[in-house]
């Protein structure tokens, strides 16, 4: 898409100058996270034949060596719990991930990463790193600390918020 192709292609760019500041920032803000996520979900596919919701699953397995119910997966990575059924299955046909049930709670199942899984996402991983890099490397050390502090001061906010439920089953 070419630069004067984009311009006209987001909602941010249909806004008129009288249009609200927060509404503004919104549009903004969710335009970029649109265009990040269709770069780093491109090159997943391309380098890797992965997506970035895959990405994000072998994630968070990662980063629990006993493993996730599928509930807590649902949770972490913000999808429903379908979604995460479908992953799971997915994944586990290709030998990243295996499935068994939860010694604590047999009606529940507990996911981890199997030995070929763990490798094949920390090659991911550091390509995902780089390319993350490459793409944030406009802003300065300045910018991107203060761009990182404005956005977890708005997180913290949906955190402790009562008007902000989450509803994803």
């Amino acid at each position: 898409m070419t630069g004067a192709a984009l311009r006209h292609a987001d909602a941010e760019s249909a806004l008129g100058p009288d249009e609200h500041e927060a509404l503004r920032l919104w549009l903004r803000l969710f335009t970029t996270t649109t265009l990040v996520e269709r770069v780093v979900d491109s090159a997943l596919k391309r380098e890797f034949g992965s997506s970035l919701p895959r990405f994000d699953l072998l994630a968070q397995l990662h980063r629990a060596p006993d493993g996730l119910r599928m509930g807590e997966l649902s949770e972490r990575i913000l999808v429903t719990n379908g979604n995460v059924t479908w992953l799971v299955a997915a994944l586990e046909r290709e030998g990243f991930v295996k499935r068994r049930p939860d010694a604590a709670d047999r009606r529940a199942t507990v996911v981890r990463l199997t030995a070929t899984g763990r490798r094949h996402f920390e090659t991911m991983a550091r390509a995902h790193e780089a390319l993350i890099a490459d793409l944030f490397t406009e802003l300065s050390p300045t910018e991107r600390r203060a761009l990182h502090g404005a956005l977890g001061s708005l997180k913290a906010r949906f955190r402790t918020s009562p008007r902000t439920s989450d509803d994803r089953s």
